[in-house]
C-alpha cells in the first residue's frame, strides 16, 4: 500500500458560523469513520491558522527565524489526512470524499516512500 497525503486549503479570515461549520464536521468526522473501517486511516490534523506559525530559514549558513505565514495568500493549508491506499486512483476517490465533505479544494499527493 502506498500513502497520500490529502490536503485541505481553506481561505484567510474567520471560521464559518456554527450553523454552517457544525454540519461540515460531522460529514468530516464520517469519512475519517470511513477511512479508519478500510484501514486507509494513517493520520489526520487540522492547523492552527498561518499567523501562528514560525518560519526557519537557512541563509548564508545561518538560520534566520521569521513570524509566519511562509508565503502570504488567500488561503491556507487548513489540515492534512495521511491515508494508504492501493493506488492514485483509490487515493482521489478517498479525496473526493473529503472534498465533499469539508466543502474545501484539497489536493492529493503521493509520499515517497523511504525519504525520511
Amino acid at each position: 500500500m502506498n500513502q497520500y497525503l490529502i490536503s485541505v486549503y481553506q481561505p484567510d479570515g474567520p471560521a464559518p458560523e456554527p450553523e454552517i461549520l457544525e454540519p461540515i464536521m460531522r460529514a468530516v468526522d464520517a469519512v475519517n469513520a470511513e477511512l479508519r473501517e478500510a484501514g486507509a486511516w494513517v493520520f489526520a490534523g487540522g492547523l492552527f491558522p498561518p499567523s501562528t506559525s514560525t518560519v526557519l530559514r537557512l541563509k548564508d549558513s545561518e538560520v534566520l527565524t521569521t513570524d509566519g505565514p511562509y508565503v502570504e495568500g488567500k488561503e491556507h493549508l487548513g489540515g492534512f489526512t495521511v491515508i494508504r491506499a492501493a493506488d492514485l486512483d483509490e487515493a482521489l476517490a478517498w479525496g473526493e470524499k473529503v472534498a465533499r465533505a469539508i466543502t474545501l479544494p484539497v489536493e492529493v499527493r503521493p509520499l515517497q516512500h523511504g525519504a525520511c
